[in-house]
């Protein structure tokens, strides 16, 4: 009984990834936006930085999801 206890509050845990890969995300587009409304001519030029740091806050919120079904299945 306390094992499967446990192993609700350790996926709840690796769960919270999500939360910190949404957030993330959200700083990342709003500051693209606001750059590129100061200067749009400078806009084309960071979007691999845009895509490259989207792509990591992702797998990061990925694999803490991975984590978690691995802890809750398992």
């Amino acid at each position: 009984m306390e094992a499967e206890a446990a192993k609700f509050i350790g996926a709840g845990l690796a769960g919270t990834a999500l939360i910190g890969a949404g957030i993330g995300i959200g700083s990342i587009f709003s500051k693209y936006l606001e750059g590129a409304l100061r200067n749009p001519s400078a806009a084309a030029g960071q979007r691999t930085n845009l895509l490259l740091g989207f792509a990591l806050c992702e797998a990061t919120g990925l694999f803490g999801f991975v984590l978690a079904m691995i802890i809750l299945f398992s």
